[in-house]
């Protein structure tokens, strides 16, 4: 379906904002490592084309400009040993959230901790597998839902546990949706690449520490599942991102608690994608969008 292999978008050293195929070092599959692309002219979403037209790569932004994303869903209690550790039953069917276009952010952005965020503890990270709609999909079967993606990323659903658990009146959007509380990238890579997004590894480090460490085979519901799910009776539309949810070790499921603090470095990492690497701010830093 795409023309590109790794979509990227970024800021070039003549200032201007492409979006490009990543040209990455021989060996090298972390797309946060680019430092050149070949610029992509066209619909992302429909007709385009890798141009010859080689750019430097000065500053990575969130691969989808705001203009062309259309809906944030996102998963939760979707990996087994997740549910496990925050003492939930596995549920029945795949339970989704949504996320305000406002929350996503760059691979390399802050992540801004807002005023009403600090004022109780509890802010934490989760690093997910975000699924990226390329075609427009309504009432899809497993076997087909995959040929609809544009491709994969990796994700930080970063949440606050007092403002999703207790001030949330049982919704989980409040402790979830802030400003720049969805960095993801660092590009996204065709799935014409990924053939099986059930067997990548998945990590976070905070401050250069492991603190997640599983593989996408933990899903409840795999991506394929969860793209048929979602499109029953519903029409996902290009350019609907997908985070797919969090395995276990995330700071509320620890004794005790590992919440993330002002300063801190998060960094996301899948397999054969890369890594998102965010400083935690409690300042209003806006989201390079």
């Amino acid at each position: 379906m795409s023309a590109f292999a790794r979509l990227i978008r970024f800021v070039a050293k003549d200032g201007r904002t492409y979006y490009g195929d990543a040209i990455l070092p021989p060996g090298i599959l972390d797309i946060a490592q680019a430092t050149q692309a070949r610029v992509i002219r066209g619909d992302i979403f429909g007709k385009h084309d890798v141009t010859n037209h080689i750019a430097d790569v000065r500053l990575l932004l969130a691969p989808l400009a705001r203009e062309d994303v259309k809906t944030v869903r996102c998963l939760g209690l979707n990996y087994e040993q997740h549910a496990r550790e925050s003492k939930m039953p596995l549920p029945e069917y795949p339970v989704l959230f949504h996320k305000p276009v406002t929350a996503l952010a760059g691979p390399f952005d802050p992540i801004p901790v807002a005023a009403p965020a600090r004022e109780a503890e509890g802010l934490d990270y989760e690093c997910e597998l975000v699924a990226i709609m390329g075609k427009e999909a309504r009432d899809i079967p497993e076997s087909e839902a995959l040929a609809h993606l544009l491709g994969y990323a990796v994700g930080n659903d970063v949440s606050h546990r007092e403002w999703q658990l207790k001030r949330g009146g049982g919704q989980w959007a409040l402790g979830k949706g802030f400003d720049g509380w969805a960095p993801f990238g660092p590009g996204i890579v065709s799935s014409r690449l990924i053939k099986d997004p059930q067997s990548l590894k998945i990590s976070t480090k905070v401050n250069g520490k492991t603190v997640q460490d599983s593989s996408t085979r933990d899903m409840i519901f795999g991506v394929a599942a969860v793209i048929s799910f979602l499109s029953r009776g519903t029409t996902l539309l290009p350019g609907d991102i997908i985070f797919t949810g969090t395995p276990q070790g995330v700071g509320s499921g620890r004794s005790p608690p590992l919440w993330l603090k002002d300063g801190d470095i998060v960094e996301v990492n899948l397999e054969g994608i890369g890594s998102c690497t965010n400083k935690v701010e409690y300042t209003l830093s806006k989201p390079k969008l």
